[in-house]
């Protein structure tokens, strides 16, 4: 290695650079030390590319300083690098990594991919380990989470899916890996993540290898172990199960030849209930209750008889030998049965007061979709966009600012924290039914319906049938609400459309006299007349037709989702009702009965 001053044009990022993908960093924090002493640490470089040309390896943000305080117009002398041997990309990535993490903590990702490069470049594990000061367990799974599909380490990246998912990503398999993708992409499936993602892998329950009785290395079982934790499972639950089972029939034999008077292999799922045995030894007919839970695990009740048999073979009476029974236990002071009995009595009590209280009902009814419940579902509209411009896009329009500032005020009432994304709850993350509902019985009724519209807002369906009729119920005008941007712009490729869209803006006669213009052309004119600029007469403020309420087609080729939602909606209106038996016999009688007589 040696050290050079180099000119910036004969300097080029390096495809092996940590921070070699996408944008360039932020170097606000360099810029002012940059423009007033220039780069005083060398930048990391290697001839690999044209004669008297070097492509950096480490030092990425500098050299981008230095190409801004050049763009501003400032003096820009060369810079010193200390110039590594020609084609070791190994060495290469390896100080690109260690340089920055020893400056800017980088992405995860970027940390997975740049470990994989330099197993792949000849590194062991436990190279990478020593040389970054990892525990060669964490190296491990860095790997691990390096291999994940493309597409999935984007989304995190992206942050639109979190470290839960990815953690129980790395147990799937390729194909498992595509399923999901498919699941997550389709916004009318539903897509498991966090917990449920797991047992979604593995079709119900994982299965832990520490609950297996047999010999799990002789058994050649496949296993899929987790990184992120201490345990490893079962890839093939069936496979388990056989086994599992014949290592309980064999522990079983074991119990009988022991002495043992029956053992009881209990039906997969099965609870053993306590309160109901006591406790026998083998010479007063003690049995083994195998309790096998679905979860893998199996336990071992060794020397129970039921209650009933107790009785019947002490006699009521006691003693101090080991082998007789011990005291009954205490009993629930109501059994199950009762318990139901209770609750169903008490429920219909409730309800049957409650539906004379309309208010507590709407309180209860949104405390419900807030924090959730066994028979309540509410997913919360996730705004997920195709591309990330529209993403940009729709969170930074006025309506989105609107919203969210509205959602702001509600958490504060709710005494949530301001920055929760949401007032709705979401998996692992719901609030607790009681002191919620005790807060809304405090409001009065008109600021419940603003939270009632914020939620509603929160789980209303994009493209759904229920926009389109709230929307024409309301009245929503999207010329106030909307306005054509880049993104808009970008999306926009049919010449048919454009050129209606023209007349709208422009007129016909514009319209007519372009009409052999490509579409880049007319984009061009629309945007002009929208922005009233380069000599256009400005247009009144403006939406598409699908955008409106009612939307409308340009063209009767169709495919336009809000139209199709709009004729949906408009069709459940005008069909009839089925016939309700119950009203024919109220409508047929001379006189109805009220409803709440």
């Amino acid at each position: 290695m040696k050290l050079d001053f180099i000119d910036v044009d004969h300097l080029s990022i390096a495809a092996t650079n940590m921070r070699g993908k996408g944008k360039d960093p932020d170097v606000s924090d360099l810029l002012p030390s940059v423009r007033a002493r220039g780069v005083l640490v060398p930048l990391l470089v290697r001839p690999n590319c044209a004669a008297g040309h070097y492509e950096i390896v480490a030092g990425r943000r500098r050299f981008t300083a230095v190409s801004a305080v050049a763009r501003e117009g400032g003096a820009v002398k060369p810079i010193p690098c200390a110039i590594l041997d020609e084609g070791d990309d190994a060495d290469a990535l390896e100080a690109s990594l260690l340089e920055n993490l020893a400056r800017v903590q980088p992405d995860e990702v970027s940390q997975w991919e740049a470990f994989v490069a330099l197993v792949k470049a000849g590194r062991s594990v436990d190279e990478v380990a020593d040389s970054f000061g990892f525990e060669r367990s964490a190296v491990k799974r860095i790997l691990a989470l390096g291999n994940l599909l493309p597409r999935i380490r984007t989304l995190y990246r992206r942050c639109e899916i979190d470290a839960g998912t990815v953690r129980h990503l790395t147990l799937a398999t390729k194909s498992q890996q595509k399923a999901w993708l498919a699941l997550f992409c389709d916004e009318a499936a539903y897509c498991p993540t966090g917990h449920q993602l797991k047992a979604w892998l593995f079709g119900g329950n994982a299965i832990v290898v520490k609950h297996a009785l047999f010999d799990v290395a002789e058994a050649k079982l496949a296993i899929v172990s987790d990184l992120f934790g201490e345990d490893s499972y079962f890839a093939d639950s069936d496979a388990f199960w056989s086994a599992q089972m014949a290592a309980i029939e064999a522990r079983k034999a074991e119990y009988l030849d022991a002495g043992w008077s029956d053992v009881v292999v209990m039906a997969r799922g099965d609870w053993f209930r306590s309160w109901d045995h006591v406790h026998a030894g083998k010479r007063k007919g003690g049995r083994i209750y195998v309790e096998v839970r679905d979860s893998g695990e199996v336990s071992f009740h060794e020397g129970y008889v039921t209650t009933k048999e107790a009785k019947r073979l002490s006699g009521g009476g006691g003693s101090d030998d080991e082998n007789t029974p011990a005291a009954k236990p205490v009993r629930p002071e109501v059994s199950g049965p009762l318990n139901a009995y209770i609750d169903l009595h008490r429920h219909a009590a409730v309800r049957a007061d409650l539906a004379s209280h309309g208010g507590v009902a709407l309180r209860a009814m949104l405390a419900h979709v807030i924090s959730g419940a066994d028979l309540w579902r509410v997913d919360i509209e996730s705004q997920r966009a195709p591309k990330e411009d529209i993403a940009e896009s729709v969170e930074t329009c006025p309506a989105e600012t609107a919203f969210d500032e509205k959602r702001r005020a509600v958490l504060a009432v709710l005494g949530f924290d301001e920055d929760t994304p949401t007032v709705t709850g979401r998996p692992l993350h719901r609030p607790p039914f009681a002191p919620l509902f005790a807060r809304l019985l405090e409001l009065p009724d008109p600021v419940v319906m603003e939270i009632i519209a914020i939620v509603m807002g929160e789980t209303l369906a994009a493209g759904s049938e229920a926009v389109e009729m709230i929307g024409v119920h309301l009245g929503t005008d999207m010329r106030q609400h909307w306005q054509a941007d880049a993104a808009f712009f970008d999306q926009l490729r049919d010449r048919e459309v454009l050129l209606a869209i023209t007349t709208e803006v422009a007129g016909a006669e514009v319209a007519a006299a372009n009409a052999g213009e490509k579409a880049k052309g007319l984009k061009s004119i629309i945007a002009d007349c929208l922005a009233g600029a380069n000599g256009r007469t400005k247009a009144e403020p403006w939406v598409p037709r699908w955008m409106a309420f009612p939307p409308t087609a340009y063209t009767s080729r169709g495919g336009v989702g809000s139209v199709k939602a709009a004729a949906q909606a408009a069709f459940e209106l005008s069909a009839p009702a089925d016939p309700d038996p119950d009203q024919q016999d109220r409508e047929s009688g001379a006189e109805g009965t009220p409803l709440a007589a």
